[in-house]
């Protein structure tokens, strides 16, 4: 059978998922300057470390979030394509200037408790939207992605070792007391991240069941990097054999995958589920 060709984002999905990617990105700056800032309070990653530096040398925190994200994002093109590059940059230009034109907006609240609930959801939030859409705020992530072929660390254990370095800096900049709000946020801001974006494991398995199981598990194999199983089963209504297709895909490849299954077959009967821990094969070693 020849293969088809995955079908182009159309005009009006992609102007929809970058109006996404817009509010994502605004929810997030609302979060921080409305409720963070005012009240010393940050993030975990490269948002968390972009408020610390402002905090200490009042450099825009807009222009830090993307001169600190850029070679993240460059080092993850190879590995994630230029679409989640695209979206990724747009974002964090909606997110610096949003931000930038909340400067002169009064905060919402001086409690430390409610900045860090309300902000903690509203920036999960944000960012949830933004990974729902095929984008990301912070590299930090990415870069967890990329080492974790070369390192004996999983892509969480690697973001929460960074999360340590960035919390204990925050103690000495910010006081303990707002560093232990701060990982309070960083915790509000991952679970709703979870139950809005693509969820916060760090894989995904997905199994497929299509027609074109040929194509779809070469055009993962091009597109994501990632090698896929196929398991032969029976149809029950039919009792006819048919194939499908499991693979493990990260978080930030959740969106793409989708994408490209449906650009291929629309009616594939797709199931996408938590897991909690990935052991050996290639996982690690695809993407170069």
């Amino acid at each position: 059978m020849p293969h088809r060709r995955r079908k182009k984002e159309s005009i009006t999905h992609l102007i929809m998922r970058y109006f996404m990617l817009f509010i994502g990105a605004a929810l997030a700056a609302a979060s921080i300057e409305l409720f963070l800032v005012p009240n010393e309070i940050i993030d975990g990653g490269i948002i968390g470390t972009s408020l610390l530096i402002n905090y200490l040398t009042d450099f825009s925190f807009g222009v830090l979030v993307l001169i600190i994200n850029i070679p993240f994002l460059y080092a993850g093109l190879k590995r994630l394509g230029k679409d989640f590059l695209f979206s990724s940059l747009f974002s964090i230009l909606a997110l610096a200037i949003v931000e930038s034109s909340l400067h002169h907006v009064a905060p919402i609240t001086d409690d430390n408790l409610l900045a860090t609930v309300f902000g903690g959801l509203s920036l999960g939030a944000g960012v949830g939207i933004v990974i729902r859409n095929s984008g990301a705020l912070d590299g930090t992530e990415i870069l967890g992605i990329i080492l974790s072929r070369k390192i004996p660390f999983s892509v969480g254990e690697f973001v929460m070792f960074i999360n340590i370095f960035i919390f204990l800096w925050a103690g000495f900049v910010l006081g303990w007391e707002q560093a232990m709000f701060s990982i309070l946020t960083y915790y509000i801001a991952s679970k709703t991240i979870d139950a809005v974006g693509q969820g916060f494991n760090e894989t995904k398995a997905a199994i497929i069941v299509s027609n074109l199981t040929s194509e779809i598990a070469d055009e993962i194999g091009e597109t994501l990097g990632r090698g896929v199983t196929k398991l032969y089963g029976q149809n029950s209504y039919q009792e006819t054999d048919t194939e499908v297709i499991y693979v493990v895909v990260t978080r930030l490849e959740v969106a793409k995958l989708k994408v490209l299954i449906h650009g291929i077959d629309p009616g594939a009967f797709t199931t996408i589920m938590d897991t909690q821990e990935v052991h050996g094969g290639r996982f690690k070693s695809v993407g170069h």
